[in-house]
C-alpha cells in the first residue's frame, strides 16, 4: 500500500524549451538503448510506467511517434554481439539523439562526440562523462540516479542494517560494466564508511541465470550474511530471478528499484524513476528544439523511496523495526 506520494523531483521545474509547439523538428529521430530490456517494452503503451512516464511527456511536449518522431530501439533482442558492439550499431545510425538507459554511457563517451547524448546513470561526473553537473561540456546529458561516492549506497547500507542489525559482510551483486562505472568504487567506499566487509561479485553481460546463481552463491560461500543488488537495467529484466534466487539462499537483501520487493525481495531504496523518465523526455525536447547538451544541466535525483515486504521478512525471521514502517512508502503484506 502507498504510504505517501513523492512529487517528481522538481522534474519540470526548470523550463528546458521554448512555448510548447515552437521549434518541433519534424521527423527527428530518437534512439533508445538499453541492452538488458526487450524493445518491446519502449513504447507509451509498455507495461514499464517508466517508459510510459518518458512516452507521455515526451508526447506532452509535441513529440509523437508516427507523427513527428521516429523511434529506434535498441533492447535486448539486439545486442546478441555485446552492449559497445550495440552502442557502436546506434552510433552508424546516426539517430538526432539517444537516450542510453543505464551504464552503456561510456560506450557512446568512446564512440561519438557529436551526437548528443541523453543518459540516465549514476554519477556521470565519477564516470568521466561530463566535466560538471551544472555544465556537463560535451555532446552528453541527462539524469543521475547517485551524483554522490557514497550517499546512496550507504543510505541503502543504514537501511538494511537496521532491518537486519545482525548484517556482518556483505555481498554486492551486480553487473560487471555498471561495477566498472562507478557501482564498484561508490560500494566500497560505503561499505568502509559503515565498517561492514564487502564480498563483490559482478557478473559479465548478458548475464544468465546460472550467472546469477553463481554469483549469489559465491558471496553466500564467502560468508556474506546480506547481499546488495546493484543498480542497472538488467536488475528490472531479471528482478523475480534474482528475488527467487537470494530467497533460496536465505538471505536479507537491498534491491534498487520496487519492483524487486513486488517480486519477493526484502527491501528497496528506489529512485524516481517516473520522475527522472519525464526529465529525460524534458531533456531530449530542449535538444530537439536546438538546446546543445553542454548546456543543460545534469539533474541529480532527490527523490527516493521505501518498500517493504513483511511476508519476506517473516520468511526470514526478521521483525521489521517500527522506525522503518513509519517511513516507508510502500508496504506489501
Amino acid at each position: 500500500m502507498k504510504r505517501r506520494e513523492f512529487l517528481a523531483g522538481g522534474v519540470l521545474a526548470v523550463a528546458l524549451s521554448p512555448a510548447f509547439g515552437e521549434g518541433i523538428a519534424n521527423n527527428a529521430r530518437l534512439a533508445i538503448y538499453s541492452p538488458s530490456e526487450p524493445g518491446a517494452l519502449m513504447h507509451e503503451r509498455s507495461e514499464n510506467r517508466y517508459y510510459r512516464a518518458l512516452f507521455e511527456e515526451l508526447r506532452r511536449l509535441g513529440h509523437v511517434e508516427g507523427q513527428n518522431l521516429t523511434i529506434e530501439r535498441y533492447g535486448k533482442e539486439k545486442g546478441s554481439a555485446g552492449a559497445g558492439a550495440l552502442a557502436a550499431d546506434v552510433v552508424r545510425s546516426n539517430p538526432d539523439v539517444v537516450y542510453v538507459v543505464g551504464p552503456g554511457a561510456m560506450f557512446f563517451k568512446r564512440e561519438t562526440k557529436v551526437i548528443p547524448i541523453v543518459a540516465l546513470t549514476g554519477d556521470p561526473v565519477a564516470m568521466g562523462l561530463v566535466e560538471t553537473l551544472a555544465r556537463p561540456g560535451g555532446n552528453i546529458t541527462g539524469v543521475s540516479v547517485d551524483a554522490g561516492r557514497s550517499g546512496l549506497p550507504g543510505k541503502r547500507l543504514e537501511l538494511l542494517r537496521e532491518m537486519f542489525p545482525g548484517m556482518l559482510k556483505i555481498g554486492h551483486v551486480t553487473l560487471r560494466v555498471a561495477a566498472e562505472n562507478g557501482q564498484a568504487a561508490a560500494m566500497r567506499t560505503a561499505a568502509e564508511s559503515a565498517g561492514v566487509e564487502l564480498v563483490e561479485s559482478f557478473v559479465e553481460f548478458p548475464a544468465s541465470e546460472t550467472d546469477y546463481r553463481n554469483a549469489i552463491k559465491y558471496v553466500a560461500s564467502q560468508g556474506a550474511n546480506a547481499i546488495m543488488v546493484g543498480d542497472n537495467p538488467d536488475t528490472m529484466t531479471n528482478r523475480s530471478l534474482i528475488a527467487n534466487l537470494i530467497a533460496a539462499a536465505k538471505l536479507p537483501a537491498m534491491y534498487p528499484i520496487s519492483e524487486c520487493v513486488h517480486a519477493g525481495g526484502l527491501m528497496a531504496y528506489s529512485f524516481d524513476l517516473v520522475g527522472l523518465n519525464k526529465r529525460v523526455a524534458n531533456d531530449i525536447d530542449a535538444i530537439l528544439r536546438g538546446t546543445k547538451p553542454a548546456d543543460i544541466p545534469y539533474f541529480q535525483s532527490s527523490k527516493f523511496e521505501l518498500s517493504i515486504n513483511l511476508k519476506t521478512a517473516e520468511a526470514l525471521g526478521l521483525t521489521v523495526p517500527p522506525t522503518l514502517l513509519s517511513i516507508a512508502d510502500e508496504v506489501i503484506e
